[in-house]
């Protein structure tokens, strides 16, 4: 239980990074590239990846190609989401990512669909659309269609990079070799485009690359040590990280930075919570409810 709870830490620690970045004056690129360095970096001391059969990753480039670009955009796309929409919006609308790959289980690749998963997809796009509503109508439409804009990105960002993992792990090669390479086609796209603008590099941004890439990797790390720790009750590390992140992040978000959050907001908080636990424990709900 250790490292799941590091790891809820460690998620909602970087959106607090993230958060900070403005008037810490961090430029959100250079932290998402230096990141990546030291995510390479500790992928490589910690994870230890054979990469003896190299030949192994040739027939799935394309994947690890959609993900060296989507890893650094999705990075990106969050970081100004939280500036934007606030921790608790964007927080929740990454952790309702999974609605995508629960989805494509059954619509692309054939699983049978169950009725708790049909219940928890349902209240999964209820709780997107709690989280995307702005009070006064869309009066301010600028600043209302900037938000929803991120949050979507954040949402669909984060969705289909779950996808993309799920494919490459299919393919059989080993979980350390497939974050380095992603790592490091993420970290030279980044780095490239950085460069081909002519970035003015700053101490701010490399000081908060190598903490945003120390929090990036930990959380990692002990999530996946979560889940080899507990590896005869996956749903529960899997569920009490979407929940847990959902709901510290709210703590925080209220508590620390007075993030206003509208009644139909937290609507969709809470919505999303009842969706996760619908995805993992619809049975013993079910039971609950006489259902």
């Amino acid at each position: 239980m250790i490292y799941l709870i590091v790891s809820i830490l460690c998620s909602v620690s970087v959106s607090v990074l993230l958060k900070i970045s403005r008037s810490k004056k961090i430029d959100i690129e250079q932290a998402v590239a230096v990141n990546y360095l030291v995510a390479v970096s500790l992928t490589m001391a910690v994870l230890k990846p054979d990469l003896s059969a190299w030949q192994s990753y040739l027939p799935t480039w394309w994947l690890f190609a959609a993900l060296g670009v989507l890893l650094p955009s999705v990075f990106v796309i969050m970081g100004r989401a939280v500036q934007q929409a606030g921790i608790v919006k964007s927080d929740a609308a990454q952790r309702l990512s999974l609605f995508l790959p629960v989805a494509a289980s059954f619509l692309i690749f054939n699983e049978t669909p169950s009725v708790g998963r049909l219940v928890g997809l349902a209240l999964a796009f209820a709780a997107l659309f709690c989280l995307l509503w702005k009070e006064g109508g869309g009066k301010k439409s600028g600043g209302t269609l900037s938000q929803a804009a991120l949050l979507l990105g954040v949402w669909a960002g984060y969705g289909i990079i779950d996808i993309l993992f799920k494919q490459v792990a299919k393919s059989g090669t080993a979980f350390g070799g497939n974050l380095l390479v992603a790592f490091i086609l993420a970290g030279v796209l980044m780095f490239g485009y950085l460069f081909a603008k002519g970035t003015k590099w700053s101490a701010a941004g490399i000081l908060g690359g190598l903490v945003l890439g120390g929090l990036n990797f930990a959380n990692i790390w002990s999530y996946v040590r979560a889940h080899q720790v507990m590896s005869e009750n996956p749903t529960i590390v899997f569920a009490g990280m979407n929940i847990g992140v959902i709901v510290l992040g709210t703590l925080v978000g209220a508590l620390a930075f007075r993030e206003k959050i509208s009644t139909v907001n937290m609507a969709g908080i809470v919505v999303a919570v009842c969706s996760i636990a619908c995805l993992f424990y619809w049975p013993q709900l079910a039971g609950l409810l006489g259902l």
